[in-house]
């Protein structure tokens, strides 16, 4: 059975926002071994979307930047999204049937299944489907903006924190 890991950058205030956070080169080698490591990829429509940057080689690139975009376009990816009509390369569109969809995709895999997105992560909370939770804390108070916890927030025991970084804490969380 795949363990359901929620991770994703936000600030102090728990907002996330995929532009206010470049990633220094020790994080970003971080997100580029997490991609590695990872069996696949849930992702909600948004982030999706944003995610599709890595698709295509952009002139200039860095190696790190090389780097991720092989790891990523490498992953099996579902995509939710009731607006969708197709997604790229190896990605597969859930657009209805996703509570059973997502279950089966959890009892026919095994490691660490990536979910991007919050209004996702919620809903894969509320079925208590989430295994893991990991917040990457930024030394940034953004006021406003998509919270992490899109909706009420489970009970949660923390497992481990590390530093990545001069800036950066991961909590790992577990639901109780």
């Amino acid at each position: 059975m795949a363990n359901f890991v929620y991770g994703m950058n936000l600030s102090l205030d728990g907002f996330v926002d995929h532009q206010a956070f470049a990633p220094d080169d020790v994080l970003f080698r971080h997100w580029i071994d997490q991609i590695g490591s990872l069996t696949a990829g849930i992702y909600g429509r948004h982030v999706y979307q944003l995610m599709q940057y890595w698709e295509i080689d952009q002139p200039g690139w860095s190696p790190l930047e090389q780097a991720f975009a092989q790891a990523w376009r490498r992953l099996p990816k579902w995509v939710v999204s009731g607006t969708l009509d197709s997604v790229g390369p190896n990605a597969t569109l859930i657009s209805s049937g996703v509570e059973e969809a997502i279950r089966a995709i959890k009892s026919r895999h095994s490691g660490d299944i990536d979910i991007s997105g919050t209004i996702l992560a919620d809903h894969l909370t509320r079925l208590g489907l989430i295994d893991e939770y990991r917040l990457y804390l930024h030394p940034v108070v953004l006021g406003q903006g998509k919270p992490f916890f899109a909706g009420p927030r489970p009970r949660l025991r923390l497992a481990a924190s590390d530093r990545i970084g001069d800036d950066v804490i991961r909590l790992t969380y577990l639901p109780t």
